[in-house]
């Protein structure tokens, strides 16, 4: 904390801080990471307010999934896409010929990870649903070795006597709490709260669009043939600043500083479009 801060009347200070939970953060934990990001103790503080915890009870700390899936599908369409026109160029093909392969693996590649994406999330729903059903059963049907598996896993905690056994009738005491506890304690399986169809669409999109990127100068050569020559430098140069970009995007994620999350995605990108360029160039000679 800054000797400016530490310097202020204690009022002002509680309410700069009621403030900034109120508007600038979109839930604690957003809060809580910015505070452990700047070793801040008094929004650290704050993010454990009373009042803020109230009011995030149900948070999950979870809401940027469907910016995880647009950095994911973005990437991976810029890289392979590109790895596709470095591989093209490596063998000297022509601006139509790129085009048909890239386009073709950018919407074949697009859709498969969509699909992927959502069978994913779906699946874990099943599961998590399949599995609360049977926990729903069992609390129904044997409801003492139910309580007992409470009880084990609070002993187990170091929880004794009659403690324990106020501990596990208290959770036993609500059908809800206890369905919850078994499935966190016992089973270890949160609910999957991402939209499948949502993480699916999200993911096909920045997928397309990103990877339309490394195939726009070949798409101005296949219209003006004389432009070919700069089509790869340009589509290199086009590469090169979206995955940085998109590495950048990856720090809300990560929490990592921006430049060096931009520069590992462009790194391991220009090691794929190396060595699809290399395998090209090889596969040409072979080729004779």
């Amino acid at each position: 904390m800054s000797r400016a801060k530490a310097a202020w009347p204690e009022e002002t200070v509680k309410e700069g801080k009621e403030f900034f939970v109120s508007f600038a953060v979109a839930n604690r934990f957003s809060l809580a990471r910015f505070a452990y990001r700047r070793r801040d103790v008094a929004a650290a503080e704050a993010a454990h307010a009373h009042d803020h915890l109230e009011r995030s009870l149900y948070e999950t700390g979870r809401h940027g999934e469907h910016l995880a899936d647009a950095v994911l599908g973005a990437t991976d369409g810029i890289v392979t896409t590109f790895a596709v026109v470095a591989g093209a160029a490596g063998a000297s093909l022509s601006s139509g010929i790129v085009l048909i392969m890239g386009f073709a693996n950018l919407f074949a590649d697009a859709l498969s990870m969509a699909v992927g994406k959502y069978l994913g999330a779906r699946s874990q729903q099943d599961f998590w649903r399949e599995e609360r059903e049977r926990e729903i059963w069992e609390i129904e049907q044997i409801p003492e070795a139910e309580r007992e598996e409470i009880r084990r896993h609070y002993r187990h905690k170091g929880f004794e006597g009659d403690l324990l056994e106020q501990i596990v009738g208290t959770i036993t005491s609500d059908k809800q709490r206890w369905l919850d506890e078994m499935m966190r304690e016992e089973l270890g399986i949160r609910e999957e709260k991402a939209a499948p169809l949502a993480s699916g669409l999200v993911t096909f999109a920045a997928f397309s669009a990103a990877g339309l990127l490394p195939l726009l100068s070949y798409a101005a050569a296949f219209f003006n043939p004389s432009f070919l020559p700069n089509a790869f430098p340009i589509s290199i140069a086009l590469t090169a600043v979206a995955l940085f970009g998109v590495g950048t995007a990856r720090c809300v994620i990560t929490r990592r500083p921006w430049w060096r999350s931009g520069l590992e995605i462009l790194g391991l990108g220009g090691v794929a479009a190396a060595c699809a360029f290399a395998v090209g160039h090889f596969l040409r000679g072979f080729a004779g």
